[in-house]
């Protein structure tokens, strides 16, 4: 179709004179048709996983309480530490873990009652129990360990991922992003796309929804025939094309694939949306919950070609838990530690476990002294980024391993210390790529992921 093209205002003139060397860098990047250009590209050597599941606990859960026993704690029951921390609000004495730990596996690694059904793939786990972040607040710390900086608007690392390998399916997203019941603090920029293409960014998924038409909203064509609709997206696309001509603006590039995936969508995301097709034992093992359904929807999504898959427990803060952490932590840890153990289960089963990544942590942890209001205790932990949690199982990770330690209270990371940009260099060795040569040019400058630092967890690499 041949369309008129507009006299050249000052304005147009400028932009075009200004931006000429990039959009000559521009063509290429349009060359491939949407679908293509999302499809999966070379990896720098070969990957160890190829997809990934994130399991984010929003707020900070208490590393203390879960997968690092500080039996010290209970010596100094009530009286205060041989040592003084700091922390964000006051805290009174050692608080022990309400919780018992128990052995697990072959490799023995300690973890709490309140993970016991995850605990029987301990074997397969590498707990990184030396983690430190950098500031005590919810939102820098989401952005970095989403993003891998506190401060600055940067790519999250399912946009970074996606950038560098590509999906493996062009009929879905490759970057799906669930929380139930609304979105987290800070947002969309927990996964969003930043300087990168727009199409990196995550999609967005309100998962306590329980049906497809909920869950997707316009999922279903209502509105013609397929053939109808193909024609009418091919016009609207000949009319973004020929806009996006006129000005190179990345985001008109990025809203013209998006219409190209909603699209595709209808004829793949029903299917892989909609548990109700999962036997019913399949469906018994996750739980009939909104964390059982979506971490079942997370599985589905891994099998159709999904490249990263997050998945948020809450969208509030539920395990800041200043207050009452023994019911609080009990009630949380029971809505997914089902679902977590049916998921490792169905991967292995699947023979799929071998090259998934699965990550499992929050933004910080939780001090092992109680809070204080006034005098009076709230039976609480404050925030911790001094030592804190995560673990890895799957593609490529040595299982029933523990890396790293922190003092003998759990305060502050004390063997090997483990920083975000180090968790996210190794997480991208494991998919394939170098962390240091994962760069986009943005504003003069190369930026990355792991920004100028960052070092592989060899040891627990398999």
């Amino acid at each position: 179709m041949h369309l008129p093209q507009p006299p050249l205002s000052r304005r147009d003139f400028l932009n075009r004179s200004g931006t000429g060397l990039a959009a000559l860098g521009l063509a290429d990047l349009l060359a491939p048709t949407p679908a293509e250009a999302l499809l999966a590209q070379a990896r720098h050597f070969a990957p160890k996983a190829k997809r990934m599941i994130h399991f984010f606990l929003n707020g900070g859960p208490s590393h203390v309480d879960t997968f690092d026993p500080k039996p010290a704690l209970q010596q100094y029951a009530g009286q205060p530490l041989p040592r003084s921390f700091i922390t964000e609000r006051k805290t009174g004495a050692a608080f022990p873990s309400p919780f018992a730990f128990k052995r697990y596996g072959k490799s023995g690694i300690e973890v709490s009652e309140l993970f016991a059904q995850t605990a029987e793939y301990i074997d397969d786990i590498a707990v990184v129990r030396s983690m430190v972040a950098q500031v005590p607040n919810h939102e820098p710390s989401l952005m970095l360990m989403n993003c891998g900086d506190s401060i600055q608007t940067r790519p999250s690392l399912g946009a970074w991922l996606m950038y560098g390998l590509g999906s493996e399916n062009a009929n879905l997203p490759g970057f799906v992003a669930m929380c139930p019941g609304g979105h987290p603090i800070k947002g969309a920029e927990n996964w969003q796309s930043a300087f990168l293409p727009g199409a990196m960014q995550g999609t967005y998924i309100d998962s306590k929804n329980t049906t497809v038409e909920k869950l997707l909203e316009n999922i279903r064509n209502t509105g013609g025939s397929e053939a109808s609709q193909r024609r009418q997206l091919e016009l609207l696309r000949t009319l973004n094309q020929a806009h996006l001509h006129e000005r190179t603006d990345p985001r008109l590039e990025a809203r013209i694939q998006s219409f190209e995936l909603a699209f595709r969508m209808q004829t793949e995301a029903a299917d892989a949306f909609d548990v109700t097709r999962e036997p019913e034992s399949a469906r018994e093992r996750y739980g009939d919950t909104v964390h059982g359904r979506q971490t079942l929807i997370g599985r589905r999504l891994l099998e159709r070609g999904v490249r990263f898959v997050q998945l948020w427990h809450g969208a509030g803060q539920p395990w800041d838990n200043h207050d009452k952490i023994e019911a609080a932590h009990r009630k949380l840890s029971a809505e997914i530690d089902r679902p977590i153990a049916a998921l490792l289960g169905d991967l292995k089963q699947r023979g799929m476990l071998e090259d998934t990544l699965v990550l499992w942590g929050g933004e910080f942890g939780r001090t092992p002294t109680v809070e204080m209001s006034g005098t009076t205790s709230k039976l609480g932990r404050d925030h911790n980024h001094y030592g804190f949690t995560v673990w890895m199982a799957g593609g490529g990770i040595k299982g029933g391993t523990v890396y790293g330690s922190t003092d003998e209270f759990g305060f502050a990371a004390q063997d090997k210390p483990t920083s975000v940009h180090d968790l996210h260099a190794t997480i991208l060795h494991l998919m394939g790529l170098d962390h240091e040569r994962l760069t986009h040019r943005y504003s003069g400058r190369d930026f990355r992921l792991t920004d100028v630092s960052g070092e592989i967890l060899r040891d627990i690499l398999a």
